[in-house]
């Protein structure tokens, strides 16, 4: 701003060296313009010129002397230094506005941008205090009864639960993916918390249409109407990452749903984490029982790469291409691609039903236990299979249930499902090692066949769990009771084993297994969330045939995960060893076996669901 100031002074000596030859008269001319109110005009720097502004001084002078006024017509004097003397007078006011303007804007733009940051801050810090007073002050606090302590600390999980979805909501952005991740920790967090966060699956804060126009304008230089004819202004669904909308493609009118970054995430996102990781530090600091910064560290490694859709794009390419063969089986439906940037995502338009949703499937004669056994195949194949990645976010909300017709089911010797599992949300997948594969489905083979000595065993191979961790792990891993899990994993849960678990949640199992799990690989608490999701779905869904159809299918993929291993070592014998055969031959008949009782119990299904029918 003050070289603006400066500007006119400045191209006044930038005139007496472009004409050194009148540099005497400059500084007059200019002063004499000014007092005369002599427009800037075109003139040379010949004799006549000077002599024509000698004339004009001595007569401006004269009048001043006799206090004379000034002349009504104004001396218009045509010279090339005039013109050029306006044109960067010119333009020295226009750059001195617009530098005015700018800086203006940027000024107003860092107050906004420090008022936001101020409250986000402001909010995390206020809820965080008070959760911590709260626990505080229920944990310290003397009870008569034990019944009297457990009903005030869930009192407690309640309030806080409901404080900390208040500050998440509010804040949006990567707080709504802390929220998704707390609602499906069901083995780790007490029924308050989960339960409260449960509508962060589906129901999330939204951007205005204005700065999703703003966002695709600037991200692909054209308006939105210039590549859909129709664009619907109200989202199909929110989460916390972007928003999608219905649309229609101008060039090929085809129905696409566009997936749009919210527009303020890039914005918050760095200060976000920083926020985050202090709140979980005091965590550690005040509760060192409660240590959670394994969550943080699993934000921060995944954020980045969910923020890109054009990873999104691929690893949903790369998954459909994988599943396209196998749909008679997980009846999985991935949406297909059109294109994408890193903040745009148009894709296929496919919709439906949560998988929960029973009063749906039941009205479009949807067989419940077809969901639950597909769902079940779908996250196995996942996790067993190499050259497969996992799904890093299966809650419900990333799930839909879309219904078939006749037509696309195809012909009637090969009518399959009436259904479609369609899978959203494919930002973020992780591969599974091979080493960590094989341990893992060693030790649910052991948990299926009541075999406690190798649960123990795989259970430290895959996850580092020492004897005295085992009882705990084997309950969360499982999601039952340790005698239970060791002896009869095939049955269904009873209310007093529920009710027992829970119990335990209130009291001291719930810190002991957050420290246990915050020592295991992360990868591993992805498996335990997913393996925990078809649990609970199955369990909501309220199949027939109980969880052990689940399990036995499980079981189908750890055989065939071992079977793999065991042949592999085999092969390192020569052909003709005795060994080698009757190695080949042991290990395909219990592959065999565990295969033989999975399409025992799909036969059933496949009776009870034409008797449904």
């Amino acid at each position: 701003m003050f070289r603006s100031l400066l500007c006119t002074s400045g191209k006044v000596r930038l005139l007496c060296r472009m004409y050194p030859e009148t540099q005497p008269f400059r500084w007059k001319q200019y002063r004499l313009r000014r007092r005369l109110h002599i427009p800037s005009h075109e003139r040379s720097s010949t004799h006549e010129s000077k002599l024509q502004w000698r004339k004009i001084i001595e007569e401006a002078s004269s009048r001043s002397r006799k206090g004379g006024k000034r002349p009504k017509e104004r001396v218009v004097l045509k010279t090339t230094a005039g013109k050029t003397v306006a044109a960067l007078s010119l333009a020295g006011a226009t750059g001195a506005g617009s530098y005015f303007y700018y800086f203006y804007s940027e000024l107003e733009d860092m107050f906004n941008h420090a008022v936001i940051v101020s409250e986000r801050s402001t909010r995390i810090g206020v809820a965080a205090a008070k959760c911590f007073d709260d626990y505080r002050i229920v944990l310290g606090k003397k009870f008569d009864t034990e019944e009297e302590r457990q009903s005030a600390l869930s009192d407690c999980h309640k309030r806080c639960a409901e404080r900390t979805y208040a500050v998440l909501e509010a804040n949006a952005g990567i707080y709504i993916k802390m929220g998704q991740h707390l609602s499906v920790l069901t083995y780790l967090l007490p029924p308050e918390w989960t339960t409260t966060f449960i509508p962060f699956q589906d129901q999330c804060p939204t951007s205005s249409i204005e700065s999703v126009r703003e966002l695709f304008l600037k991200d692909m230089g054209v308006e939105l109407e210039d590549i859909f004819s129709e664009f619907d202004p109200v989202p199909l669904g929110t989460a916390s990452l972007a928003q999608v909308h219905k649309a229609r493609l101008r060039e090929t009118g085809e129905q696409v749903a566009v997936k749009i970054q919210h527009p303020s995430l890039a914005e918050f996102i760095p200060l976000d984490l920083k926020l985050t990781n202090l709140v979980f530090t005091a965590i550690d600091r005040f509760f060192p029982e409660y240590p959670m910064m394994w969550l943080y560290h699993e934000l921060d490694s995944s954020i980045f790469v969910e923020l890109d859709f054009t990873k999104e794009a691929q690893y949903a390419m790369e998954t459909q291409a994988y599943f396209r063969d196998k749909k008679s089986r997980t009846a999985l439906r991935i949406p297909t691609v059109k294109w994408a940037k890193p903040r745009i995502l148009v894709m296929e338009y496919l919709t439906g039903a949560r998988p929960d949703d029973i009063e749906f499937l039941d009205a479009h004669n949807i067989s419940r236990n077809e969901v639950s056994i597909c769902l079940s195949h779908i996250f196995n194949t996942m996790i067993f299979t190499p050259g497969v990645r996992v799904h890093c976010d299966p809650h419900a909300g990333n799930i839909a249930i879309r219904p078939l017709s006749k037509n696309e089911r195809g012909p009637w010797y090969n009518r399959g499902h009436n259904f479609e599992i369609v899978l959203y949300d494919h930002g973020l997948y992780r591969d599974v090692p091979l080493d960590l594969r094989r341990s893992y489905s060693k030790f649910w083979l052991s948990v299926i066949d009541s075999d406690e000595a190798g649960m123990r065993k795989y259970a430290k191979e895959f996850a580092g769990i020492s004897d005295d961790q085992f009882p705990l792990f084997a309950s969360a891993i499982t999601g039952r009771d340790f005698q239970a899990a060791k002896s009869s994993i095939m049955t269904r849960r009873s209310k007093d084993e529920t009710k027992k678990i829970a119990e335990a949640l209130q009291g001291d199992l719930m810190p002991n297994l957050i420290q246990l799990l915050s020592g295991v690989p992360p990868i591993v608490l992805l498996i335990l969330k997913t393996n925990d999701l078809t649990r609970s779905l199955d369990e909501c869904l309220k199949t027939t045939l109980g969880p052990e159809r689940t399990f036995l299918i499980m079981a189908n993929y750890c055989a065939r995960t071992v079977y793999a291993e065991e042949r592999e070592k085999l092969r390192q014998k020569t052909i003709f060893n005795p060994k080698r055969i009757i190695g080949e031959l042991e290990a395909f008949w219990r592959y065999f076996r565990r295969q033989s009782k999975v399409k025992a119990i799909d036969v059933a299904l496949w009776f009870a669901s034409t008797i449904h029918r």
